[in-house]
């Protein structure tokens, strides 16, 4: 099979092409501009136009007609929603998009929706506002650390919310849901040292709780394929749950090398309806990265 990943000239980027790869497919990378790693790493490269481009569909679907793929992985915030809304047309097309629908999306891109979420159903989660109520305030829409701010100052609340500070220990989630929304795997790993929003060392641990609200989670909205959590851990122990990119994430390196190959098993329970039974997690294993070189 052909598959495609998205934003591949990210500095994390490498390992999902390895993973393809590796599963014995054909990893087609893609990106706004051909100056990039990726390019010598994957198998074949396409160019995709900005995500404002008002012809950005059409040439995706020109360029996915064009290069025969047969399933692509978003990873890209901006088109995530894109992707969802076509998914059923591509199917038709026999292009699989590896995504959730537009309303698990719709509930955790909005972080204040999220935080609705998350009280209705009792998933504990710092208090949000959409008024400067708390000292930190970040976009309501967004990923990374981008645009945070911690102070008293008044800031422009326009898109944004606030949100009371937890501090403590940060774990991520790396998950995996079979094509009926039912976890695979649900390997929890803390963050070491991050660089940039980029986890850049962890360690895969056992954490029951952290399962726990995850499935309990899972059991009222739709969750495909590879989903990222983040939640934050109080020295007294008591476990916040942060938000959750709906889509693969650069740390997921450690979580598929914890367990095994996703990509493979993506293909048999997504493409050849095969149940899955998961293996034992790795808990204990290290992940440290570095910066390696490409030449053109």
């Amino acid at each position: 099979m052909k598959i495609l990943t998205e934003a591949s000239g990210s500095l994390v980027s490498a390992y999902l092409i390895k993973t393809i790869q590796e599963s014995g497919h054909t990893a087609v990378a893609s990106d706004v501009n051909k100056e990039n790693h990726s390019i010598c790493l994957a198998d074949e490269f396409i160019v995709f136009p900005y995500s404002n481009n008002p012809d950005l569909w059409e040439i995706i679907e020109e360029q996915l007609i064009r290069f025969k793929i047969d399933m692509v992985i978003p990873s890209f915030d901006e088109t995530l929603l894109g992707w969802a809304e076509r998914k059923e047309y591509f199917k038709q097309k026999g292009i699989h998009i590896l995504i959730s629908n537009e309303k698990s999306l719709n509930t955790f891109l909005d972080k204040y929706v999220a935080y609705k979420f998350c009280n209705t159903h009792n998933i504990p989660t710092p208090k949000t506002s959409l008024t400067q109520d708390f000292t930190l305030v970040k976009p309501r829409f967004g990923r990374g650390g981008s645009g945070i701010y911690i102070g008293n100052e008044a800031q422009d609340m326009h898109e944004m919310i606030s949100q009371e500070l937890i501090e403590g220990l940060e774990y991520t989630v790396d998950c995996l849901f079979d094509k009926d929304g039912h976890p695979i795997y649900i390997i929890p790993r803390i963050r070491m040292d991050v660089k940039d929003g980029k986890s850049t060392k962890g360690i895969v641990v056992k954490h029951d709780l952290i399962v726990k609200y995850i499935e309990q989670m899972a059991k009222q909205v739709e969750l495909i394929g590879p989903i990222n959590f983040q939640f934050m851990e109080r020295e007294n122990k008591s476990l916040y749950f942060l938000e959750v990119n709906p889509r693969i994430a650069g740390g997921m390196a450690l979580g598929i090398a914890a367990s095994e190959n996703w990509i493979d098993l993506i293909i048999q329970n997504f493409i050849e309806n095969k149940t899955i039974e998961p293996k034992e997690i790795n808990y204990g294993l290290k992940m440290m990265r570095y910066y390696a070189e490409c030449f053109i």
